[in-house]
């Protein structure tokens, strides 16, 4: 890390693979062949994660239809490597684990359902746009509570694990930090991933099996597909739970959250989050796009040999016409003081000055204190800390003026300028 990406022609489709990954990978095809490696099964899942937690009881268990749809789609069509069927198997009993902890958690203390949770900022901006930089300025403020990487990974305490204590879980986390810099060094430069910096809660909807991380990390477009057609309500309402019992561990008086799965359901947060104020982030299409599409290539790299970086392009760029079109439809019908537009040039020309705005749009104090923790974190995250981000349309089949025909409504309903 820490050092220029080179760029070579067609650098998706032999995704980087450390010899010893590579040497579990082969022998993992031949126990698939054997037929010792299975598939994932929903089921298995399940009374794993119940045996390993000694917990029975989900509650509410409507969360089997997606799990099931997600899991089918995963088998039939992301073509994992046995590493990243692996992974997949932990981090979807991991969910289930979480929701068992949760449920005896809530149970125990029922008065979580009456945690206030302050006013919340939701940030709702298009991937690639300055939304990562706004949260952690953001997030900076003492009184601001985000969602960190290590509680994303394990929201909920661990067995035995004191009340504010949370250091196996960072611990959890530093390791899985290592990890992803072990398996994909080339990613951070494209998207940080640090144990202990704000993360974007669309991990937390992970836990419904209910958000764009698969199909941002996969391919498995069967259950994109699905998803799509899905009342997200349940989703939304659980991850408004989470958000208490992390306020539970972690009190602070106000919540900044940020995805932009957000913009597909902002329909549905004006519903849940009657208290939250919107921020939707904009910059020029042609400098996002590729890198998004390259973003979502290398993340798919971490799990499969067969990255189709033409494909991640053709499902992106509909599926971002599809964030764009929902949002402007959801505002259009809305009252428009739920939100307010940030430039990415305005944030990264003088980015206290935008904190300060959305504090004023927020009815939140800005206070000296907010004010000197934006400042440090503005000076202490400066790009391409990890190496600079080199990609080409190209490699996805895309051309600017592609593009531009895509995306030039949303051009012109935010006014954005070409960036030079």
């Amino acid at each position: 890390m820490g050092k220029k990406l080179l760029h070579t022609t067609n650098q998706y489709a032999k995704p980087y693979r450390p010899l010893p990954i590579a040497l579990f990978n082969r022998a993992g095809r031949v126990a698939e062949k054997l037929g010792v490696l299975a598939d994932i099964d929903v089921e298995q899942l399940i009374t794993n994660a119940r045996r390993k937690s000694g917990l029975n009881e989900f509650g509410d268990e409507w969360f089997r239809e997606p799990l099931t749809v997600l899991v089918e789609s995963i088998n039939r069509e992301a073509n994992l490597t046995p590493t990243g069927k692996l992974i997949q198997k932990t981090r979807l009993e991991g969910a289930l684990i979480a929701r068992l902890r949760a449920e005896q958690l809530l149970q125990k203390h029922p008065e979580i359902h009456d945690i206030d949770l302050g006013k919340i900022i939701i940030i709702a901006g298009l991937q690639r746009t300055g939304t990562t930089t706004l949260h952690r300025l953001l997030a900076a403020d003492p009184n601001m509570r985000a969602l960190m990487s290590w509680e994303a990974l394990n929201p909920i305490p661990l067995p035995k694990e004191p009340l504010g204590n949370p250091k196996r879980r960072i611990a959890k986390a530093k390791t899985a930090e290592k990890g992803l810099a072990y398996l994909a060094p080339e990613f951070f430069a494209i998207h940080p991933v640090e144990h202990d910096a704000p993360e974007e809660d669309v991990l937390l909807l992970d836990l419904c099996f209910m958000s764009q991380s698969p199909e941002a990390t996969l391919h498995v477009p069967t259950y994109a597909a699905w998803l799509e057609q899905q009342d997200h309500t349940p989703a939304y309402t659980y991850l408004r739970t989470l958000l208490k019992i992390l306020s539970w561990q972690r009190p602070a008086k106000n919540w900044v959250l940020k995805t932009p799965h957000h913009m597909e359901y902002l329909d549905v947060i004006l519903q849940v989050f009657p208290e939250a104020s919107i921020v939707q982030t904009h910059r020029d299409p042609q400098k996002t796009t590729g890198s998004f599409c390259s973003m979502v290539s290398h993340g798919r790299g971490v799990f499969s040999d067969e990255v189709d970086a033409r494909e991640v392009a053709r499902h992106w760029m509909r599926k971002v016409n599809r964030l764009m079109q929902r949002s402007i439809n959801v505002r259009e019908q809305c009252e428009q003081k739920r939100f307010i537009d940030v430039s990415y040039y305005d944030l990264v020309s003088d980015p206290i000055s935008q904190v300060a705005r959305i504090y004023e749009f927020a009815g939140i104090p800005f206070d000296q204190s907010a004010a000197e923790a934006a400042e440090s974190t503005s000076k202490r995250n400066v790009q391409n800390r990890y190496g600079k981000h080199i990609y080409d349309l190209e490699d996805f089949g895309l051309t600017q003026d592609a593009i531009e025909h895509q995306y030039a409504f949303y051009r012109r309903r935010y006014g954005i300028p070409y960036e030079n």
